[in-house]
């Protein structure tokens, strides 16, 4: 047991620097340099690119409209703090970012789709952002 646990850390850490690495090798330049700028979250049009709420998955919309509504939400994680250890997102002081489970039809996990929303109002964020590859890339959603 305890073996396996080390095997699924040593996997996860390298994933997240394989990503790393293609970020700083300039593989999603756009979306990395982004992920420096100080202050709100970028407008539209600023390096990132969006997504209207129409255009978010059914389940995607229906996790949008439970943020706004402050809830109830179908997995425990919901909610809690998103780190952005990837550094995709604009750096923010931690606790900025809560991050949201996007169902996926058929999973038997949570499955890779998300919306990450940052502000101080949960039900009231400044700006939300949808991931549909697990925190590799983020699409801004706009109304």
């Amino acid at each position: 047991m305890h073996w396996n646990g080390t095997v699924k850390r040593f996997v996860t850490t390298a994933w997240v620097g394989v990503r790393s690495l293609c970020l700083s090798l300039g593989l999603g330049l756009v979306l990395a340099s982004a992920a420096h700028a100080k202050g709100p979250a970028p407008q539209a049009g600023a390096g990132v690119q969006t997504i209207a709420v129409a255009e978010l998955p059914k389940q995607g919309v229906e996790t949008y409209e439970k943020i706004l509504q402050g809830g109830p939400f179908a997995y425990d994680k919901d909610g809690t703090v998103f780190g952005n250890r990837e550094r995709v997102l604009p750096e923010q002081k931690r606790g900025y970012y809560r991050e949201y489970t996007v169902k996926t039809p058929y999973a038997r996990t949570r499955g890779a789709k998300r919306i990450v929303c940052g502000g101080s109002q949960p039900t009231a964020p400044d700006a939300c952002y949808y991931t549909d590859d697990h925190y590799a890339s983020f699409k801004r959603i706009v109304k």
